[in-house]
């Protein structure tokens, strides 16, 4: 009919929009992020591209290396040598310098941030910065054929499952008697990317081996669906029970988006339909129903699930990632479903970012927003917004 006939062409326009913006904000993370003289990325880069600070975040130095290495490896038109060399001395940057010692006959740690020429600034006693350094690491193996690296992804990541299911004390937090331990979304979902990332195309050896892990990525996950399945909350007891305060009614859109698309390729993989369908319902159309802001458009950041106010100062805000994210699963959940209305949300949020966050001036994207949508912050990284996000959501919808 004429109705999915404008839907053809919206499909087209959208995606060959997709495509030019991706090649766009390629070439400015090409032009003005690397750091020739001592390897790596500079990533707080002004609205016009000027470098306002030389720290390296090691979060963002591993998800560049990443992003390039996917670029590379599976697009023809990122097969780039200059593509390539600034991942290669992205990953010699971060080998050299990222891994501290805890001090001790304890195991290596992952800085959190580093000068320019590679010393130690700020450690932190989490997960990420390492989640982020086997990412890196294995992405570039694949890409390099170097068999080293990828045996250093896979004991890093021994390392870490050792952290998160047997004993953290190596991460150094202080063991506070009201400081009561808890499942943070973050760790499952970024341990589910993990195991991803290290078996695909790897062979059964390499499957068998995280398949366990896997499952229970996927069930600390699904512990957050809490309030008879009406809310996704951020952090809840070990035992999947509702904490108390703040902490435990905080709700943040965006994560579980994320957490929504990483559970349908997850579900894909193992023909897990009813997976797929908790995803979709739970982890998909509820934070999009709850997060977004039915007055101004846009997902809010943080929400509290008895609608007081949350204490973050950024909560009313519209920051470009949930958006990515948001993007990323209306369009897996329509491609594996078919369902017209996942459809209509995804040309929802696409409208929504089109129209926001892209500078058409110098590029790239804006990643803070005020609740309204003006820009609140205008430049285009920062110690958390680098080469990642944007370019991961516009690799991962380009081909629909």
């Amino acid at each position: 009919g004429k109705n999915s006939r404008g839907n053809q062409k919206d499909a087209e326009k959208e995606s060959l929009q997709i495509r030019t913006e991706l090649d766009n904000v390629v070439d400015f993370w090409l032009k003005y992020s690397h750091d020739t003289v001592h390897g790596g990325f500079f990533t707080c880069i002004g609205r016009d591209g000027k470098v306002y600070d030389e720290l390296k975040y090691v979060w963002l130095q591993g998800r560049q290396v990443w992003m390039y290495c996917r670029l590379y490896r599976t697009m023809d038109r990122f097969r780039k040598p200059e593509i390539l060399e600034a991942a290669k001395a992205g990953g010699a940057f971060l080998r050299k310098f990222a891994r501290v010692s805890s001090g001790g006959s304890g195991p290596w740690k992952c800085a959190f941030c580093l000068t320019r020429d590679g010393k130690a600034v700020k450690i932190q006693r989490t997960i990420f910065s390492e989640c982020f350094y086997i990412m890196a690491m294995d992405e570039l193996s694949r890409v390099t054929g170097d068999k080293d690296m990828q045996l250093e992804a896979e004991q890093m990541m021994q390392q870490l499952i050792y952290w998160v299911r047997e004993d953290s004390s190596d991460l150094g937090r202080p063991q506070l008697s009201g400081d009561v331990p808890t499942n943070s979304m973050a760790v499952p979902m970024m341990l589910l990317c993990l195991v991803q990332q290290l078996s695909e195309g790897r062979g059964q050896e390499v499957v068998q081996k995280y398949r366990e892990l896997g499952s229970w990525c996927v069930q600390q996950t699904l512990q957050h669906i809490q309030r008879d399945g009406t809310a996704i909350l951020e952090n809840v007891s070990l035992e999947g029970a509702e904490l108390p305060g703040c902490q435990g009614r905080l709700q943040n859109p965006g994560h579980a988006l994320e957490a929504g698309w990483f559970l349908l390729q997850f579900s894909a993989e193992r023909g897990d339909e009813e997976l797929q369908r908790t995803a979709i319902e739970k982890f998909v159309e509820l934070p999009y129903q709850y997060g977004w802001d039915k007055e101004h458009g846009g997902l809010f950041y943080f929400l509290d699930v008895d609608g007081h106010c949350p204490t973050q100062l950024e909560w009313s805000m519209k920051l470009w990632w949930p958006h990515c994210e948001a993007l990323i699963a209306f369009l897996m959940a329509y491609s594996q479903t078919k369902r017209p209305e996942l459809l209509e949300r995804f040309s929802q949020v696409y409208e929504y970012i089109f129209s926001h966050f892209p500078d058409a001036k110098s590029g790239e994207w804006f990643g803070y927003l005020t609740q309204e949508g003006k820009v609140a912050l205008d430049f285009k990284g920062g110690p958390f917004k680098g080469f990642f996000h944007v370019p991961r959501c516009l690799y991962m919808c380009e081909p629909f």
